[in-house]
């Protein structure tokens, strides 16, 4: 596995925006940042991060819609992407299981294990990737 030095925030919210901001570059990543999905999607396009984290509720394109919408982009698609999110429902984690998103973190994020458990998702998704190929 490429080794993860930046990472891409899809967030709306500022406050969650720079607190995840701030964990990140806390543990020594580069973070670029975005608003919304297509700000997202046009920086991820750009910029190539090692990883993107997404909110699912985003203001006009969803974070499972952008996700779609990376996945399906020759220049995007092997970016790892991983869930932040609010509705935590049964149904809501059913769609966010049966995505292309390597997982989910549930908001409020915990600040002491947030990037641990980011880097891992992302860590065990690429070892499952690779078994099955």
């Amino acid at each position: 596995m490429k080794a993860i030095k930046t990472i891409l925030i899809i967030e709306d919210d500022p406050y969650n925006r720079e607190l995840e901001k701030a964990l990140f570059e806390g543990d020594g990543y580069t973070v670029l940042e975005a608003k919304d999905a297509e700000k997202g999607i046009a920086i991820a396009e750009d910029e190539k991060p090692d990883l993107i984290v997404l909110d699912v509720q985003l203001p006009r394109i969803s974070g499972l819609q952008a996700l779609e919408i990376l996945k399906h982009n020759h220049k995007t698609r092997g970016i790892p992407c991983i869930f932040v999110t609010a509705s935590a429902t049964e149904e809501q984690i059913e769609k966010l299981k049966s995505s292309d998103a390597c997982g989910y973190v549930t908001k409020p994020i915990n600040t002491r294990t947030f990037v641990e458990q980011v880097i891992e998702f992302a860590k065990k998704h690429h070892v499952t990737k690779m078994n099955a190929q």
